[in-house]
């Protein structure tokens, strides 16, 4: 084969290399991410996740399928793991299984999923399974607690045979926290998910401390309140101290608050924006804000 010849096939891998360099060398020069540990199995997971509620529900439009793709993408190069979804986000599951097999990022993710049914548990989980395209999920979460009574147990049935990791549960908005706090204290659960940020901070009386004390890992959803957070707070210049705790922008503040209580194990902000995958995940290096700190920042955004 002549030199020429040989040189234009080896363009595109040679390309494609350097590309995959250039973002090792980039994350190379990052601080190192910011892991926590999950109580049950001592095994770490970054403080920053993704969410896929209405973000990844783009149906069968192929376009923006791909570009769900080149989200995770970023995700996994920023150093992410955490996918959480349900089966009523609509198209969402099949969008993620569609990543990770164009990816092949299929051990590269820490699975979270959830059963959403007052009918057959086990077949709902498994339609889902094949979305995700998986062999098993990591995380499954009886979603607002649809049925617990019956999913639960399948849950724990599923982990005690090896077909599952973890089990949790899950809630959002403030909803029967009463409920929810009743189950952490009389339940196997090795995960809770529940809404928690600058502005909705019930969950500081009796939920995160409980989590702390019983060892479940917190998973935090609405950390922008599905955006309006954000909205609200752009209108405004961000301190110079956030410099202090290594934030250049909103979404990096609002999350570092979050994911900087010592219960919380990842938040899992939503998002189709690849420059907004990336800010997320900046959250999770650098330093972060101590209870002082903390306190401060809830007094400036109450007062914007």
């Amino acid at each position: 084969m002549r030199r020429r010849d040989l040189l234009l096939q080896l363009i595109p891998t040679l390309g494609a290399a350097g590309a995959s360099v250039q973002v090792q060398a980039q994350n190379m020069a990052l601080p190192q991410l910011l892991t926590r540990t999950i109580d049950s199995s001592g095994e770490q997971i970054p403080l920053v996740g993704l969410g896929s509620w209405i973000t990844f529900n783009v149906g069968n439009d192929r376009p923006a399928r791909v570009h769900c793709a080149e989200v995770m993408r970023h995700f996994f190069e920023a150093g992410g793991r955490l996918i959480d979804s349900s089966p009523m986000y609509g198209s969402s599951q099949g969008v993620i299984g569609d990543g990770l097999q164009t990816l092949s990022a299929q051990r590269r993710v820490f699975a979270a999923d959830k059963v959403w049914t007052s009918s057959s548990g086990a077949a709902q989980i498994e339609a889902s399974r094949q979305l995700w395209r998986l062999p098993r999920f990591d995380l499954l979460q009886v979603h607002n607690l649809v049925a617990w009574q019956e999913q639960l147990p399948l849950l724990q049935a599923m982990k005690a045979a090896g077909q599952l990791r973890y089990v949790g549960i899950t809630t959002s908005e403030g909803r029967r926290h009463r409920e929810f706090e009743h189950l952490m204290r009389s339940q196997r659960i090795d995960f809770v998910q529940f809404s928690y940020n600058l502005l909705d901070r019930e969950a500081e009386e009796r939920l995160l401390p409980l989590a702390r004390e019983r060892g479940i890992a917190v998973l935090v959803n609405r950390p922008f309140r599905q955006g309006a957070l954000l909205r609200q707070l752009q209108r405004h210049p961000l301190p110079a101290w956030a410099s202090e705790i290594d934030c250049v922008n909103w979404a990096q503040f609002a999350l570092k608050f979050i994911v900087s209580h010592p219960a919380v194990s990842c938040a899992i902000p939503a998002t189709r924006d690849i420059a907004h995958v990336r800010e997320n995940m900046g959250a999770a290096r650098g330093r972060l804000p101590d209870e002082a700190f903390r306190q401060r920042m809830v007094a400036h955004v109450e007062r914007l």
